[in-house]
Formats: structure tokens, sequence, C-alpha cells
């Protein structure tokens, strides 16, 4: 009896867990202070305080006959019970659940608890990671005109106490670097909706936001694409601005589709004025232009509201060391000789016409003497002043002379008198 008593006992013998050592428990009671729990029958532990850690879903509305695992941070308290902690095995649970989501690419939810210039200050559970701005879905990126980064932050403020949906970009334990991105499922959540536009897919949309490179539209199904400016329209345009404002109704046509990216042209709705501009202009035409910049390298000149050339430099006429910015000035109006027409590539060659070229010589020429004569009779008016001044002086120091002479005769004479 004795010995099949000692092999019971060494059978059920009780290991009292350490400090450090994670257990299984049943819950007994579950209350916002504290929460016990029987350890494998034969030990009671209890969860008090910040060691509740409720943020995490499995911990925030216990029941009892619940099993959860908790940390053991002391062997036994003031009661004889378990001091432990759902903070530390939480912590150990979110980081493998963490390292689960970036190796099988899984969506998870953060809190954002904070935001700056850059982006989003997010938590998973108690695990600080970012949120940059180029990682957003397109229904919370910021696009504010102007690009006013005061605005950019007030509206990234506007998300604090927000949950997102993201992916883990970035798991580095060691730098303590974990990078966001609600793009990413975005990206995956719309793949199918995107794989509906095809090139060549016309489509109506409302401007969303208007950038110094384009325009952004919203249509379908929470899509948006971009409108670049040199797709706006067939003619050159300084600023989208001057063409649409956010709320406009357009139409585009699609023109390519990168991962989740869709890119438009409104222009490509448009007839092209090149396909007929053989029959407005030909070589060796002599043509008026309006030059529209002046660049080290020749003058871009608009023909027609949609028709613009180039008079490269040698095509300038410049003598020996004249600077292109000596004889032309933007907004002037001269005449150019049309020297190539290339349609299919939008391309139309100019160079300045004879009579405009002798014109801006003589022109300049005329300015120069002009201002050699103005030089000569300035100089010659100085000369005559400076002499004029110089007999002045002259005459005036005689006076004064003889003023000394009289005076000292009148001294004389009277003296004579007196004696």
């Amino acid at each position: 009896m004795s010995e099949e008593f000692a092999k019971l006992i060494e059978e059920n013998e009780v290991v009292v867990p350490q400090a450090g050592d994670i257990v299984k428990g049943v819950v007994v009671t579950a209350s916002k202070a504290e929460v016990k729990l029987d350890i494998d029958g034969v030990l009671m532990g209890v969860v008090r305080g910040p060691e509740l850690y409720n943020e995490a879903d499995e911990y925030a509305d216990l029941k009892p006959g619940e099993e959860v695992e908790a940390t053991v941070i002391e062997e036994e308290n003031e009661n004889g019970e378990l001091e432990l902690s759902f903070r530390i095995a939480g912590q150990e649970k979110a980081w493998n659940n963490l390292r689960e989501a970036y190796k099988d690419q899984k969506p998870i939810k953060v809190k954002v608890y904070d935001a700056n210039k850059g982006g989003l200050l997010v938590r998973f559970r108690q695990i600080q990671g970012f949120l940059p701005v180029s990682q957003l879905a397109p229904d919370n990126y910021p696009r504010v005109s102007g690009g006013d980064k005061g605005k950019i932050l007030e509206k990234l403020k506007s998300f604090v106490g927000t949950e997102f949906k993201v992916k883990v970009m970035t798991l580095d334990e060691e730098e303590d670097k974990i990078i966001f991105s609600e793009k990413e499922v975005w990206n995956e959540e719309q793949q199918d909706v995107i794989n509906q536009y095809k090139i060549g897919t016309v489509i109506e949309g409302t401007v969303t936001a208007v950038t110094d490179f384009g325009v952004f539209l919203s249509f379908g199904d929470s899509m948006e694409g971009l409108i670049h400016i040199s797709e706006l329209a067939w003619k050159r345009i300084d600023s989208p601005a001057d063409l649409y404002k956010v709320g406009d109704k357009i139409k585009a046509e699609v023109i390519n589709v990168d991962g989740a990216k869709i890119f438009l042209s409104a222009k490509k709705l448009a007839k092209d004025p090149w396909e007929e501009v053989g029959e407005k202009y030909k070589a060796g035409q002599i043509v008026k232009g309006k030059i529209l910049k002046v660049n080290p390298f020749g003058l871009f000149v608009e023909l027609d509201e949609f028709i613009h050339g180039l008079a490269h430099i040698s095509q300038l006429g410049l003598a020996s060391g004249q600077k292109i910015d000596d004889l032309y000035n933007s907004g002037e109006e001269i005449d150019f000789e049309v020297t190539s027409i290339e349609p299919k590539e939008h391309r139309l060659g100019l160079k300045v016409a004879k009579e405009d070229k002798k014109s801006a010589k003589a022109e300049k020429k005329e300015e120069t003497v002009s201002d050699k004569k103005d030089e000569e009779k300035s100089e010659e008016k100085e000369e005559k002043e400076d002499k004029k001044k110089e007999k002045k002086t002259k005459k005036d120091e005689k006076k004064s002379e003889d003023k000394k002479s009289d005076t000292k005769k009148d001294s004389k004479d009277k003296k004579e008198e007196k004696e």
C-alpha cells in the first residue's frame, strides 16, 4: 500500500510555477478590478490592476469557465495566491500575432493615437508602429490644394482614435521599427473591381482634388484615378486649376493601370488638332507666332490655341557672342518660317523669318547708336556746365579783389584827409 501511495503522489506531484512562466487557468471570477484563475485545480491565481491588459480582445470580456493564459510575476502574494499578468502574456501574444501577420501578409487592425506631418502613429495592442501618409488608402489620403503642410497635419490629426485595417510592411524588432500599410489592404480588396477597367475604358467621374501636376477623379465604386497635366488637354496648360475645380464632372479614358493606380486622359476624348496640322501649316510658310518662353536652347512659340512650335537657338540667327535674351522676350509676336512638321510626334520646327531677323538686329544697332549719341551729348553738356562754372568763379574772384582794393584806397584817402 505504501508503495502504491508513494507512486500516486509522485505521479500527481504539483509543480509550483516560477516567475516568468506562462500558465493556463480557468476563470473563476472576473471583474474590472481583478480576475481569479483556477490553475490545474490545486492553485489559485489572481490578475489585478494594470496587469489586466484589457486592450487584448481575448481578455476584454472574460466569463467564468473560460480558459486563458497568464504570466506568473510572483510565486506567492499576501493571500498565498499566484500573482499573474495578462499584460506580459498579452504582449508576447501580440508579438506572435504581429510576426504571423507579417509572414502571411494577413490584415490586422491598428488604432491611431497621434499624428505628425509624415503620417499616423498607431498601436497594435500595446505595440507601437507607423502608418506613412503614402500608405493610406485613397479615401483617407490628405489631398490639400497647394500642399499646405499645416492643413495636411490637421487632416491627419482628425484620425486620432480611429481604427485602420492594415498589413505589416516592415517588422524590425531589433530596431523597433514597424511600418504598416492601409493601401495594400485597399489594393487587395479592390483588385477585382480594378480588373474591370481596361485601357481604353471611358469613365465619368467627379474631381476630388486639383494639384500642380494634375487632377484626381473619383468614379465607379470608390475608385480614383489621376489625369496628369499633360493629359488634360491638347493645348499647353500652366496650371490644372485654370481648367478644373473640385466638384467638376469630367469624362476620361483609361490609358494605364499599374497595380491599384489608374491613369486617365481627358484629351484622348477630344479630336487631336495635330491630325490636321498639315492642312493649316506648310514647310516654308511665314507665320506670326507669339513667344511663350525663352530658353537657353530656343523659343517656345504659340501659333494658335493648340499648335505650338520650337525655334531652336541655331535657327535664331544670333551673332557671335550674342545672347538669346538680348533679342527676344516672352509675350512678343514676330514672324517665323515653318521648317518642319511631324504630326505623329506633335512637333513643329520654326526659324526666325529674315525680315524679323534684320529688324531685330537693326533695332539693336539703332538702340546702341542712340545710346552712344545720348552718352556723347551728356558728356558735352557736362563739359559746358563745367566751363560755365569755372568762368563764373574767376569773375567772382576778380570782383572780390576789386572790392578789397577799393576798401584800401578809401581808407588811405580818409587818413590823408585827417592829417
